[in-house]
């Protein structure tokens, strides 16, 4: 057995950790280019709950703020300023008042969401400020509450208030994408994405050079095609490809069991596929006997082997010749001993039916003390028959005379059987009900694969594997 100490000092076990740490940094590559896919998507959310985390990546992405909002929530602002030092009802409030209500109908008119792409949340901003002012209009909704009248009736503190928690929010959510030279947003990933691309390819090349070196069956370049799933981590587009290398990389280094998914999987698709497998082989092979029949080469198959040139043989002997013989050597030597009882009360019973019809045999009965001679007689004739039968077949067999004679009898049997065969209503008769035999057996056949399906059959194939591996 391999000791410990062995095994830290084997090249597998030394490689062990850098796989492992190609692995970690594929998988936190991995979770950044995630982060990037769903990042305008989810910016929102980060926005309310991690405003760091935008500040950082937002001009990754390209984000600013929006100049027309931007300057909006300032103008708020300013108001918020001026009413603390001069009070809502000074000429400077109003002045501040009016330039917000023209600012909501230019928001309302030019729509500066469409271009993040958030037309829904100006429609939420406007459906707050109706509801809190009960306006139909979205116009006369914002300049109702930009208005001294109904913030002074309605209480200045709690109306800002009510913007800057409900209002403002969506507002700041609003932003400006630049946009480069070929139309594309800007997306600066590919800064954060570079170094590690770098360590990727560096790791590929390093890897398959040395694959290639170990085996000297390969070059380089099989190398490469043979790792070709690590290139999905160089590719620049696709990034969420790298699923596939990452979760490679951590099965071979034992970071992830996915032996479980793997057997299920390699199981699922067994089953699926043998059993199509079966379906076309089963399929193919019956309708190849139903085309042999069509055209009339099954018969001179069976009873011109030597006019199969195309067929492949394994020996030089006529099977269907063979197979006759055999089952005659087995049905006379084997079968009639043990059936000769049974052949010797049919005879008994025929003979004894003939000598009742006979006039001769009934007036014997009537002889006193003659009337159980003509049974003993029967059943001495029957056995004696019986038994003469079964030796003259067996010695038949062993006669090379006899031999050459049931050879004679096989042959012009074979001839006259293939001459009535061939006449037209035999031959139509046996093709049709050999055709529709074999449809009933392919539809059977299919069906009961789709019943049981093949599931118990690799079933079965798995004990055995265990069993083999437990030996």
């Amino acid at each position: 057995m391999t000791s410990k100490k062995n095994i830290r000092k084997s090249p597998v076990y030394r490689h062990r950790w850098f796989e492992r740490l190609i692995a970690i940094l594929a998988v936190i590559n991995l979770c950044l280019v995630f982060f990037d896919l769903t990042y305008i998507h989810w910016r929102d959310f980060y926005l309310q709950v991690l405003p760091n985390v935008t500040q950082i990546y937002d001009p990754i992405k390209g984000i600013e703020p929006h100049p027309e909002t931007q300057n909006y929530l300032n103008k708020v602002t300013q108001l918020e300023e001026q009413v603390l030092q001069t009070g809502l009802q000074s000429p400077q409030s109003k002045s501040l008042l009016d330039q917000l209500q023209l600012l909501s109908n230019q928001i309302i008119q030019d729509n500066p969401f469409d271009v993040a792409n958030k037309s829904g949340t100006l429609a939420k901003i406007k459906n707050e400020i109706r509801l809190r002012t009960n306006q139909q209009s979205a116009r006369d909704a914002f300049n109702v509450f930009w208005s001294q009248t109904y913030l002074s009736e309605m209480g200045w503190q709690s109306e800002i208030n009510f913007f800057n928690s409900q209002v403002k929010p969506l507002i700041n959510s609003n932003y400006y994408r630049d946009i480069n030279k070929f139309g594309n947003f800007i997306n600066r990933f590919w800064l954060i994405d570079l170094p590690f691309v770098i360590i990727f390819a560096l790791e590929f090349l390093a890897r398959t050079f040395y694959i290639s070196r170990r085996n000297p069956s390969l070059n380089w370049l099989e190398a490469m095609l043979r790792r070709w799933y690590d290139l999905l981590l160089l590719l620049p587009q696709f990034r969420w490809l790298r699923i596939i290398p990452v979760t490679i990389r951590l099965y071979q280094t034992n970071l992830l069991n996915l032996e479980p998914l793997r057997s299920q999987l390699n199981h699922d698709f067994a089953v699926s596929f043998a059993e199509e497998i079966t379906e076309m082989v089963g399929i193919q092979m019956i309708d190849q006997m139903q085309d042999a029949i069509r055209q009339g080469d099954l018969a001179r198959w069976l009873f011109h082997p030597e006019t199969r040139k195309p067929y492949v043989q394994v020996n030089q002997i006529n099977e269907v010749k063979a197979i006759v013989t055999r089952l005659a050597d087995v049905s006379i030597y084997d079968v009639l001993p043990q059936i000769q009882p049974d052949i010797e009360a049919l005879m008994h019973h025929g003979i004894v039916k003939t000598l009742n019809e006979s006039p001769i045999y009934q007036q014997i009965q009537n002889i006193p003390g003659l009337k159980q001679l003509p049974n003993q007689l029967a059943e001495n004739l029957a056995r004696d028959l019986s038994h003469s039968a079964c030796n003259n077949l067996i010695k038949s067999i062993s006669d090379p005379v006899a031999a050459k004679l049931s050879s004679n009898i096989i042959t012009s049997f074979r001839d006259v059987l293939e001459i009535e065969l061939q006449k037209r209503h035999n031959i139509e008769e046996f093709q049709s009900l050999l055709i529709d035999m074999l449809e009933e057996i392919k539809i059977n056949y299919v069906k009961g694969i789709n019943y049981s399906g093949v599931g118990k059959t690799l079933e079965e194939a798995k004990q055995i594997r265990q069993i083999i591996a437990v030996d």
